[in-house]
């Protein structure tokens, strides 16, 4: 017995036949992946590569040191640019003209120059000031008069390079974060009698926190790779501690291969915590199942009233 159909050939109980689509495309591709990573794996076997040298080289002595120094200077330069970079941004927001050029100007300026370049500026500044002095302006009162080169020193150099260059991104990305926030927000809590300071510990950073800290971590993860720059001043962190190695034994691959596999190692924890973080904020003042809870709730509208001026009604 046939089913029924109406003139333009449709089913009378309305629904069409269902037609089983074959996806040989995603097959084709995961084929390709597959072999390419076969390939690869095979070709690695192939090369002269001692891969039992590999685990001895990642806890040498000089790897771990190097280690610690990509740590300390990515650490030391993200914490610094961001300091530099929410005064910049504050600057930038705010309404003095001048304050407003100078910030336009360095982010301009340090945003606009590489990295490697600003490394190497800062290490060679002793062709540009042999003598670092501090002292009164026109008169031969100086209270600091030191060699610029023994102040200027691989490390402080690094430093510079990176936490200035940074600088300049941390402080367009803290004014992208502070300009997302509601401006009815900002206008309710000064209504209520907040002062700039309050309103922008209660109000703006908790909402713009949420905006700032996804390009932060990524910044800072950047960072941590970004240190292998300082190399060519020879400061020793994991580029300069596997070439040191392998200028004596001439293991460059496992030597790199080690190196990588702290980059992988200490990136990957960097991931972890930034995406803790991320979860951190969100969770702030969120909603509990779709409704506002009631704790929550309490406390919003107690501290609101707290801080709302009395109104007393004439009887």
């Amino acid at each position: 017995m046939t089913e029924a159909t109406t003139g333009g050939g449709r089913p009378s109980g309305g629904l069409y036949p269902q037609v089983r689509l074959s996806h040989w495309g995603r097959w084709v591709s995961a084929v390709v992946i597959v072999a390419l990573i076969v390939a690869l794996l095979y070709g690695a076997a192939q090369g002269d590569i001692s891969y039992a040298d590999i685990p001895y080289y990642l806890v040498s002595p000089i790897i771990l040191q190097g280690l610690v120094n990509t740590i300390v200077l990515a650490v030391v330069a993200q914490v610094s640019a961001i300091v530099i970079g929410i005064a910049i941004a504050l600057m930038r927001i705010s309404k003095n003209p001048v304050a407003q050029a100078f910030a336009s100007g360095y982010t301009w300026l340090f945003r606009g120059l590489p990295v490697l370049l600003q490394i190497l500026l800062w290490y060679n500044l002793a062709l540009l000031f042999p003598r670092l002095q501090v002292g009164i302006p026109f008169t031969d009162v100086v209270f600091v008069d030191v060699s610029t080169n023994d102040i200027m020193t691989t490390f402080v150099a690094a430093f510079l390079g990176l936490a200035l260059n940074e600088s300049a991104y941390m402080a367009e990305i803290v004014r992208a974060g502070l300009k997302s926030v509601d401006r009815g927000q900002i206008e309710a809590a000064q209504s209520i009698g907040e002062t700039p300071m309050q309103r922008m510990a209660r109000i703006v950073l908790p909402q713009a926190m949420r905006v700032i800290i996804p390009p932060t971590g990524n910044d800072f993860i950047n960072m941590l790779k970004g240190t292998a720059m300082a190399s060519v001043i020879g400061y020793m962190e994991l580029i300069k501690a596997a070439n040191n190695i392998s200028s004596f034994n001439l293991q460059v691959m496992e030597t790199l291969i080690a190196a990588a596999i702290w980059y992988m190692v200490v990136v990957s924890v960097a991931s972890v915590g930034q995406f803790h973080l991320e979860r951190a904020f969100d969770q702030h003042d969120r909603p509990i199942g779709g409704r506002v809870s009631a704790r929550a709730l309490r406390r919003k509208v107690g501290a609101d009233l707290g801080r709302a001026p009395l109104i007393r009604r004439d009887e």
